[in-house]
């Protein structure tokens, strides 16, 4: 046995191998170690192998799926090794084989996967400066094929996310969260994947697809198809075509933009509160993961966002209807690559089946029709419903065919078991010889007491009992007073500290038929059940359709509910180069606040920069995520967070905002910032939204300066993008001298005595000051270090700093102590004095304090 586990291991050595004995999968030497950390199980020994012991660990197979979630949360990737002989006949170990391999980016049980994420498996291959990227989402059946320069790879693994990356073999992993796999280079030759992917489609070439001229993007898709079909052991025919990603049909957004706007994750990583927690109010999980999918994929085609629009004003109200009807939706997508794969359960099916049923008065909501008019010549047509196309589009997607429905409603019971090993799947009267087997069973215990009755009259004995239990099937039981009166027939099965089992040849006749009943009976449901999958087959396209469909739909409904609970409207696309916003607000933020400040935004072909500044968390920072947030969700086809929004065309949209050292790559804080500004004066469109806040603070303060001048001038000058500059550097404020179309606006405060409010209002003009030891004071430095910091303000203030070309403002040479003296100590005990929070005792004593000053 331990041969054969080792011969197995060798062909899988680069990943853990759950080996199956009995009611168990078993894992041995450095796995056993390995997954005994992992899982916090018990790890033993058995036996020896060269004179040491064998290490091992193992799960029951019954709850294997909860292991298997973690480990491949934990990045693991775990092959299934499964018994496919028979015990009774096999006279060495019993045959086995790896049946399928689950991997972070191949798992498609319900149990392993996210419900309201996508598991992605992606593929790179690079050559001479162009990457070509594969993905892949096994639960779908969508496969996408892209080619792109090297250097927006950072933005696509941002973008994707993916579970797990195949690489090539020598090739460095990019930087990613996600978990790596590499392949021989055999695996990404050229021919051999156009074969393999035309073979996968029934194509003479991939023409059709859009794809035939690439070459990188190629090698990565046929290296991709190679594995999946390996991991899953069989061919996976729910994959039936290549999509071609072009990203001039998306707002472009980098790795850095994603992030800063925190659109399905915060900037701690957080899964809230971000964009999409606050919109996903979706009735089903294929909703959910269809609007991540929209947030990161906002579109540029106009046509496809106005009718997306016009179906959420459509459906008004409509919306909580169609939730009710979607929310005791199963997960179709899912479930029908399950169908594909056939790994599908008995209540994937029963599932499938009681969704396809409410679909029908689904589709009346939808166009308005009244089921309980039977009139062939009145449909019941409801003429206060619009008949949006998207929306009759939608419904007509929902339609299932009759015989798909009818074949899992007369096939499946109401209530399936959850596993086919236990029976009771495959409904009463739809196979005869199933029912036949099943009769026996049910008739047993008729059988059981007519023989009981029987025996007691033939033997006398009063207190005979006919029973059965697992381990030694059907007996008779007498006491051993008793046992003295059995007849000769009686044939003894098990002595006991009380009584004595018998076996009669008409109980093992009965016997070997009831056990046989069940075992072919179980059987047989097997077959049916696999008979019901190849039924299902031919309609997989169709189940595709209905997902997406249902999504869709999910979606539109959820912004529809959403515009009216949050107060949203829709926004307006122009073909004009403006982007105004009137009363606009950041959604996030508003859910966790009171009260929200609404601003205005106009920029126009006259008006492309828009400086701020203003006091530190004075509200810039989200005023200029607001306006990308709006122009984001607009380009989904969402209600928008503003009174009225009127937007041209955008293609782009860049934020460098915050920063941090990148230590993993050995970039600093500051040349971290540069990198991403560079991204932006190198890739700016007059089409494109930037957002710049503070830039030029991680170096001295003249370089910043210098540096900020110049980035704005550029974008000004080269770019003419749209732009929101927040800065603190007060000498920018006089770039509008030079250059009309930039205009000066700030966020107000109000200082009160020692302290600041915040307006949070976006007002025309500079800022007079930037607050910022009042901010200090209420972030709780030290009152001693805020008098400090005051008397080198004045000093700064007073003094000109441009004595050198580079001048230090900590240079003791350079600060000249001001000829003011220091302030008396009366007054500095007083400025302590709380009258407030002191006791009458407390107070006489402070004013005995104060008169010995005098």
């Amino acid at each position: 046995m331990m041969q054969q586990y080792l011969r197995i291991k060798a062909e899988h050595a680069d990943m853990l191998l759950f080996y199956r004995m009995g009611d168990f999968y078993e894992l041995f030497h450095d796995d056993a170690v390995r997954v005994a950390r992992l899982l916090d199980i018990t790890l033993t020994q058995r036996g020896a192998s060269n004179g040491n012991p064998i290490k091992m660990a193992g799960v029951p197979y019954h709850a294997a799926e909860q292991y298997l979630a973690r480990l491949v949360r934990m990045g693991e990737s775990v092959a299934i090794c499964e018994q496919i002989g028979d015990p009774a006949t096999s006279k060495g170990p019993v045959e086995r084989k790896v049946v399928r391999i689950v991997t972070p980016g191949t798992v498609t049980d319900s149990a392993l996967l996210e419900e309201k994420r996508d598991s992605l498996l992606l593929a790179l291959h690079e050559r001479q400066g162009r990457v070509g990227l594969a993905w892949l989402n096994l639960a779908s059946g969508k496969f996408f094929v892209a080619e792109t320069a090297a250097a927006n790879l950072p933005a696509e693994l941002e973008r994707l996310q993916p579970s797990e990356i195949l690489l090539e073999e020598g090739v460095a992993a990019p930087y990613s969260d996600a978990s790596n796999k590499t392949l021989p280079a055999w695996h990404f030759e050229r021919e051999a994947a156009r074969r393999a992917l035309c073979q996968q489609f029934s194509t003479l070439d991939l023409a059709g697809f859009g794809c035939d001229d690439f070459t990188v993007g190629l090698e990565a898709a046929g290296a991709l198809l190679g594995y999946a079909k390996l991991t899953q052991g069989q061919s996976i025919t729910h994959i039936r075509g290549l999509q071609v990603y072009s990203a001039d049909q998306y707002v472009r957004m980098d790795a850095a933009t994603r992030r800063n706007l925190e659109i399905t994750q915060t900037l701690r990583g957080e899964a809230a509160p971000t964009l999409l927690s606050l919109l996903d109010t979706c009735a089903t999980n294929m909703g959910s993961r269809l609007l991540g999918h929209w947030l990161h994929h906002p579109l540029r085609e106009r046509a496809i966002l106005r009718d997306r629009l016009d179906a959420v004003e459509n459906l008004g109200e409509l919306h909580r209807a169609v939730h009710d009807q979607l929310k005791p939706s199963v997960d179709v997508e899912r479930i029908t690559a399950r169908i594909a794969l056939r790994s599908s359960r008995p209540r994937d099916l029963s599932g499938l089946r009681d969704t396809l049923l409410t679909l029908q008065q689904l589709q009346a909501t939808l166009v308005g029709r009244d089921l309980s008019r039977h009139d062939n010549n009145d449909v019941g047509i409801n003429p206060d419903l619009p008949n949006q196309p998207l929306i009759a589009a939608l419904a007509d997607g929902l339609q299932a065919d009759a015989q798909l429905v009818a074949t899992l409603q007369t096939s499946l019971k109401a209530e399936p078991s959850s596993v086919l090993r236990e029976g009771g799947v495959i409904a009463d009267g739809f196979d005869a010889e199933l029912d036949e087997l099943r009769g026996i069973q049910t008739n047993c215990g008729d059988f059981l007491l007519a023989l009981e009755a029987r025996e007691r009259a033939r033997t006398g004995i009063a207190n005979l009992k006919v029973e059965y239990n697992r381990v030694h099937g059907f007996y008779i039981e007498v006491s051993i007073a008793q046992s003295v009166n059995v007849p000769d027939d009686y044939r003894r099965r098990q002595t006991l500290k009380n009584a004595e089992r018998y076996i009669t040849p008409e109980l093992k006749a009965f016997e070997d038929k009831a056990l046989s009943a069940n075992d072919r009976a179980l059987a047989r449901e097997k077959f049916l059940y696999e008979q019901l999958l190849d039924q299902l087959a031919p309609h997989i396209p169709q189940l595709q359709c209905i997902a997406a469909a249902i999504a869709e739909l999910d979606v539109l409904a959820t912004f529809a509910e959403r515009a009216a609970t949050l107060n949203f409207s829709a926004p307006q696309f122009v073909d004009e180069p403006v982007l105004r916003i009137v009363k606009g607000r950041h959604p996030v933020v508003e859910a966790q606040v009171e009260n929200f400040i609404a601003n205005d935004t106009d920029l126009q072909d006259k008006r492309k920069m828009l400086l701020i500044t203003g006091p530190n968390m004075g509200g810039k920072s989200t005023y200029m995520r607001q306006v990308a947030l709006i122009a984001l969700l607009a380009h989904c086809g969402s209600f928008v967070p503003a009174q009225q929004a009127m937007i041209g065309e955008i293609d782009q949209i860049f934020t460098r905002i915050g920063a941090s050292d990148d230590l993993a790559s050995g970039r600093s804080t500051f040349m971290v910032e540069m990198t991403e500004a560079a991204n932006i004066l190198h890739n700016a469109t007059e089409k494109s939204l930037v957002l710049v806040d503070e830039i030029g603070r991680g170096t001295s303060t003249f370089d910043g300066l210098a540096l900020a001048y110049a980035i704005a001038r550029h974008l000004l000058e080269s770019n003419r993008s749209y732009t929101l500059f927040a800065t603190h550097y007060f000498e920018l404020t006089r770039l509008n001298e030079e250059f009309q179309q930039l205009a000066n606006v700030h966020l107000s405060a109000i200082e009160h005595q020692d302290s600041i409010v915040f307006l949070h209002a976006v007002n025309e003009g500079a800022a007079s000051q930037s607050y910022g030891l009042q901010v200090a004071a209420l972030a709780g430095v030290p009152n001693s270090v805020i008098r400090s910091a005051k008397k080198q303000l004045r000093v700064l203030e007073q003094n000109s700093a441009a004595q050198s070309p580079q001048g230090d403002l900590f240079d003791h040479k350079a600060v000249v102590e001001p000829e003011e003296q220091e302030e008396h100590p009366l007054l500095a005990a007083l400025r302590e004095v709380q009258p407030d929070e002191m006791s009458p005792k407390e107070a006489l004593e402070k004013i005995y304090q104060l008169k010995k000053f005098l």
